[in-house]
């Protein structure tokens, strides 16, 4: 995917023109009010229970979705170590609807300049909903292989921990190589990693390389062939 949002839309996808778009004053819609009052002082924990709200409110539409990102880590038995927001992923086809059911539910949806997501408010954090991982759509293949998990007592679909680490390490790039941020998910998830199938997609990538090269020498996993 390497147009502009603002230039095509993809299958299934609401026009740029029709979300509000990034830059313009967010806010809350009528559903959101009545949250506000029990919101956490925590960041983590808002955004904790922002993610349990959407994954509730795209239950109850109906959708197929995956939580993924930081908060999906934690549901794996990862820290609580929340970053900016909360990711869900969707099909492309599926965003049209998804937004429309988000915005019944009283939340703002709006299109960034990426092609490959939407943005949400909910209960005043940013939730991202996205198209694509490991640059390739999101699939029902991939949405196949979530595991229904208890978020802090909300059931939703995660994405597999093998999954997650794929969609982490295809983002490294010579611009954009936060092995810092990646090592501790690593660490939290190793056993519960395909680590052979993640080397056979990435092993020839110079930077995912590296970084399983750098996994190895900390003793994270064991050498390629090895054994720990």
């Amino acid at each position: 995917m390497t147009q502009n949002a603002d230039d095509a839309a993809l299958p299934g996808r609401k026009p740029a023109s029709e979300l509000r778009q990034t830059g313009q004053p967010v806010k809350d819609g009528p559903g959101q009010h009545p949250h506000r009052q029990g919101l956490p002082p925590d960041r983590s924990q808002a955004i904790l229970q922002a993610a349990k709200h959407v994954a509730s409110v795209l239950k109850k539409g109906g959708h197929d979705f995956a939580l993924v990102g930081s908060v999906a880590v934690y549901a794996h038995g990862g820290a609580a170590n929340f970053q900016h927001d909360a990711d869900f992923c969707i099909r492309p086809e599926d965003a049209d609807a998804v937004a429309a059911t988000l915005e019944e539910a009283g939340l703002t949806v709006y299109a960034p300049s990426e092609d490959w997501l939407l943005k949400a408010k909910c209960l005043d954090q940013d939730i991202d909903l996205i198209f694509e991982l490991a640059l390739q759509p999101v699939t029902t293949e991939l949405l196949s292989r979530a595991t229904e998990l208890s978020v802090d007592s909300v059931h939703m679909p995660v994405l597999a921990p093998t999954d997650l680490l794929r969609s982490l390490l295809a983002a490294f790039s010579e611009h954009h190589c936060d092995f810092g941020a990646v090592l501790p998910i690593a660490r939290q998830l190793r056993e519960r990693v395909d680590w052979d199938q993640v080397r056979r997609e990435f092993d020839d990538a110079p930077m995912p390389a590296a970084f399983l090269y750098l996994l190895e020498r900390l003793e994270v996993i064991a050498p390629q062939g090895g054994h720990r």
